[in-house]
């Protein structure tokens, strides 16, 4: 349910959305994208699952931390240039004054069991986080390409990113040149199958006409 504190001010909602995922994203960039996802997609509704995984994955290919590009683009596409700048600051300026106020007991606190055990009970959540939404993004994928397909792109994308170690911004570049080869070839494929699946049935009314004619001669 929308918090009733942002509820119809989106710079509001923007500054809380990014604060939230700033001071909650335990482990860098990757824990953060479920946390961003939850509030463009389910929380908010500014995007769709669909328009989310495009843009994380063209995000993947740019240089820069993930985290930023995310909240700039989420920022831009709400209020523009002023909601990118908005949206930035927002989720980079409060863990960076923690950070800042922190600074002198980094020594104190990077041994504390206090610390080191609060970091290792978050880690199982934050896996389950990035495990759901690779699921969901996993399935959407196979529904889009085709169980084999998909199957067989997960397979490649493994050899690729962990077997012979290619740059993931390579990777994610080949499969969307791919990918806008194969939804321009799908869409071919589909008219030309329309096209003779009317032309079938057209011929099969002709007959169905012409029979008729000879049935009353």
């Amino acid at each position: 349910m929308e918090d009733k504190t942002t509820e119809g001010n989106p710079y509001i909602q923007l500054s809380w959305a990014m604060i939230k995922t700033g001071v909650l994203g335990y482990g860098g960039g990757p824990s953060v994208i479920p946390l961003i996802r939850y509030e463009a997609v389910k929380q908010y509704k500014w995007m769709d699952d669909d328009e989310f995984g495009e843009i994380l994955a063209l995000a993947n290919a740019l240089p820069g931390p993930i985290a930023t590009k995310m909240a700039a683009y989420l920022g831009y596409r709400l209020k523009g240039t002023a909601g990118a700048i908005i949206s930035v600051l927002a989720h980079i300026i409060p863990s960076t004054i923690a950070m800042i106020a922190l600074l002198s007991a980094v020594q104190w606190l990077s041994g504390s069991a206090f610390i080191l055990g609060m970091i290792g009970a978050v880690i199982p959540v934050i896996a389950v986080m990035l495990a759901m939404m690779a699921y969901e993004f996993g399935e959407r994928a196979v529904k889009g390409l085709g169980k084999w397909a998909g199957g067989a792109f997960f397979v490649l994308s493994f050899i690729l990113l962990q077997l012979i170690q290619l740059h993931p911004a390579i990777v994610i570049l080949i499969f969307l040149i791919y990918g806008a080869f194969h939804m321009r070839m799908s869409a071919t494929w589909t008219r030309r199958r329309e096209a003779r699946r009317e032309k079938r049935e057209q011929e099969a009314r002709l007959n169905e006409k012409g029979g008729g004619t000879h049935g009353m001669d």
